[in-house]
């Protein structure tokens, strides 16, 4: 079943609610309407005892502060531009330098900041949660009038599907990803989990985590997750990739073709049993292993989030795309549709 309850008022006095989706077997993961994001996921861990597997905040007044992007909806454009800056048919368009030098996430107030309207409801296939925005044209700098619709759906087999739907009114790129932080032992930090990744090219980046261009091989590299291994095996090595991210922060390519559900990554946390598996239609998935938490902040149930706390595996486009001709485009045209799927499943 869904329930509906009230999570918090915003500044301009609009409420903002919060939706949890339960299936047969306990699993069950909230989300609130503000920026999309799941507030918690809980998951049985091999003895049937239910998790909390993800990071964030227990009050909304944690999501209007500075927040680490947790779990919630990035763009309109996931990831780095560099300088915040690029060029479509031939003009140039500035965006927000919200992560100086370059544009993170869609901007000062990118998606995660704004309020979605929600629809929720039940069917054989599970409990869905369809959140709508209408994104003006010009907002953090982005052209076109942009609709967005993004589908939450927990089915019977502890799978959380996220459906992204979107069209504009004029040419405009568009990146969309979930930026949950999992941490599948609940507690601690994630050097002990095990990551499989189904892909042996990964994009090399610079310094301020913007590609190169050049997409190398993980063959002989810390980078190389194409065996399962533990995080913290490698994530110190002295290889200049994980120094410029403070470990891992790479964008992977996956094989097969764009628009084609298929496997992406795999992690398994040997003390709780619990193993998740990313599937998309996405054409890469980033590695994030929360570098940049510093133990500032305070999480659910009192918790400092220290690095490492959680990783993220974002599914989306490579970042930087449209200053990269050779990467695949990000570029949206009146007239077409948007469509993104990802599927987290849990065991």
């Amino acid at each position: 079943m869904i329930t509906r309850t009230q999570f918090g008022i915003l500044p301009d006095g609009q409420p903002v609610d919060l939706f949890t989706l339960t299936n047969d077997s306990g699993t069950s993961v909230k989300i609130t309407n503000y920026g999309g994001i799941i507030i918690s996921l809980l998951v049985p861990d091999r003895h049937g005892q239910l998790g909390d597997v993800t990071l964030g905040y227990e009050t909304f007044e944690g999501y209007l502060a500075n927040t680490p992007y947790f779990g919630c909806i990035t763009g309109r454009y996931a990831n780095r531009i560099a300088e915040g800056r690029f060029v479509l048919d031939g003009v140039t368009y500035q965006l927000e330098v919200n992560h100086p030098p370059n544009h993170l996430h869609g901007g000062r107030v990118g998606f995660n900041k704004r309020l979605w309207r929600p629809y929720p409801w039940t069917d054989a296939q599970g409990e869905h949660l369809a959140l709508s925005y209408f994104s003006p044209d010009g907002e953090e700098g982005y052209p076109g009038d942009l609709f967005v619709t993004v589908i939450y759906t927990l089915s019977t087999d502890n799978a959380l599907r996220i459906r992204y739907h979107a069209q504009s009114s004029a040419p405009t790129i568009l990146n969309l990803t979930n930026h949950a932080y999992f941490n599948l032992a609940g507690t601690g930090d994630v050097l002990n989990h095990e990551v499989q990744i189904n892909s042996d090219t990964f994009a090399v980046s610079d310094e301020t985590l913007i590609p190169t261009g050049e997409l190398r091989s993980v063959e002989g590299t810390p980078l190389d997750f194409r065996q399962p291994k533990r995080i913290g095996d490698r994530i110190d090595a002295p290889d200049t990739q994980l120094r410029n991210g403070r470990g891992y922060d790479h964008s992977y390519i996956l094989p097969g073709a764009t628009g084609e559900l298929r496997f992406a990554a795999r992690v398994h946390e040997p003390t709780s049993g619990r193993t998740l598996e990313v599937f998309t239609t996405e054409p890469t998935v980033h590695l994030y292993t929360g570098n940049n938490l510093d133990g500032t902040i305070i999480g659910k149930g009192g918790v400092v989030y220290a690095p490492r706390a959680g990783l993220c595996l974002e599914t989306q486009h490579l970042p930087n795309s449209p200053n990269q001709p050779e990467f695949p485009s990000t570029v949206l045209r009146p007239g077409e549709h948007f469509y993104s799927e990802t599927v987290y499943r849990f065991k």
